[in-house]
């Protein structure tokens, strides 16, 4: 996945929400990009207040930075301008509409940068500009299988070409259910511990099942049986069904082998068995709520085995 932006992608996205006019000529400096791997390295901020110790990839100059600047005599200014853009910044936002001194417009057309002016405060500069550069460049991954919202948790259906991960959406889609990505679905870690699941362009809104095609979900279903984003909670991955009545315990406590890594998080995984006769859509609703009991320190086998050994104990005293 691509996890980098430009200046000119930013301002794109940015320019009507934050009212920003690109000042110099020719909207140079829109070239410049930043990539996941470089604020990794860096200790400052992705956007802040103008600093010259530690520098932001987006410097934000306010009044204060503006009064600043006129304090220092002709050379020590031009000399800090130079050390500004000796950082490389990949843009440069002066706050509340204020005047561009002619001085900082033209260091930042000889060195190429994206000098912005907006009608926002500095505060909601650094807000939004700080959210919306973390969020594009957060990790992300794509991973293949069908992503969905059922009762309310947002569920990865995973498993081989061709076990029935489409049919069983279809059903959970016809049973209330909600369709979040067929296929490829989009991973971004948006926190420490949230995994923010979407669906790429393309595919939006489509499912396709074999013998029936490409079916577009919203249309055949109405707008609520689709749903933008979700964040990922629990994988069920379809196996096929082997003999294993051999395993009481494996009977007892279901087919949930250790969680899989998504990132950096630890995701838990149901296995569910496929074979003719069997419910997948029961057994998966059946698989989201016992996940949703053990979120909430609820595990019945667990208090089942309790139960078991509290009555052998009493046989046993007996």
């Amino acid at each position: 996945m691509r996890n980098r932006i430009s200046a000119r992608e930013l301002f794109d996205q940015l320019h009507e929400r934050l009212a920003l006019r690109w000042l110099t000529s020719g909207q140079r400096g829109g070239e410049r990009t930043l990539e996941r791997g470089e604020q990794l390295t860096r200790r400052p901020s992705l956007a802040g207040y103008l600093n010259v110790i530690h520098p932001n990839k987006v410097q934000i100059i306010g009044a204060a930075e503006l009064a600043w600047l006129d304090t220092l005599d002709a050379r020590q200014r031009w000399e800090t301008l130079e050390k500004i853009m000796g950082f490389d910044p990949m843009a440069l936002v002066i706050s509340q509409n204020q005047g561009c001194p002619q001085d900082l417009r033209s260091i930042a057309e000889e060195t190429n940068t994206a000098l912005w002016v907006s009608g926002r405060r500095g505060y909601e500069l650094l807000n939004l500009l700080q959210y919306h550069m973390a969020l594009a460049l957060a990790p992300r991954i794509s991973l293949h299988g069908v992503f969905m919202e059922i009762f309310s948790i947002g569920v990865l259906v995973t498993g081989e070409s061709g076990v029935g991960k489409s049919e069983l959406a279809l059903e959970l889609i016809s049973r209330g259910h909600r369709l979040v990505a067929d296929d490829a679905p989009e991973f971004t870690q948006i926190a420490p511990d949230v995994l923010d699941g979407t669906c790429p362009d393309m595919l939006q809104d489509m499912l396709e099942v074999r013998g029936l095609g490409v079916m577009n979900i919203r249309q055949m279903f109405g707008d609520t049986a689709v749903k933008r984003n979700k964040y990922l909670r629990l994988i069920v991955q379809l196996v096929k069904a082997v003999d294993n009545s051999g395993d009481a315990m494996a009977r007892l406590t279901g087919e949930s082998p250790s969680p899989a890594r998504v990132l950096d998080l630890e995701v838990p995984v149901f296995q569910l068995p496929v074979a003719a006769g069997r419910n997948l859509a029961v057994l998966t609703e059946a698989a989201v709520r016992l996940h949703m009991l053990r979120v909430k320190g609820m595990d019945p086998a667990a208090a089942f085995l309790a139960r078991h050994s509290s009555l052998l104990s009493l046989s046993q005293e007996s």
